[in-house]
């Protein structure tokens, strides 16, 4: 069983920076994809950025230009850069991965992380 962990939330002012950490609690696979969702409340679950093994980079509109995805050499490691954050950012913040590379595959998510920006 992989476990992803999160980290690095916390309650920032708008116009602030944090910087989301996720990492699995074991690597007998390698995760690839891996990204980060948010669910804000009230709302559902939404697609913010996912990397690839290759370092493939996709960024959702809403934050394009403002959270930066990013995987270093650490297996199964992925950070969330965001700034200038917005009220509207507020929200849980997940984790996924999904592996192993060969079928059958899974997807992982971790518990959540709270961000709350206050304006």
């Amino acid at each position: 069983q992989v476990h992803l962990v999160e980290s690095g939330g916390g309650l920032v002012q708008a116009g602030g920076s944090l910087r989301l950490s996720c990492k699995a609690s074991r690597s007998i696979f390698v995760l690839n994809p891996m990204g980060w969702y948010r669910q804000a409340p009230g709302k559902q679950r939404e697609f913010l950025a996912s990397t690839t093994l290759g370092n493939t980079t996709t960024h959702a509109d809403s934050v394009k230009g403002r959270f930066t995805i990013s995987r270093p050499d650490t297996v199964n490691t992925v950070y969330l850069q965001m700034n200038s954050l917005k009220p509207e950012d507020t929200g849980v913040y997940y984790c996924h991965g999904r592996g192993p590379s060969t079928l059958p595959y899974r997807d992982y998510w971790g518990q959540g992380t709270q961000v709350t920006v206050s304006s």
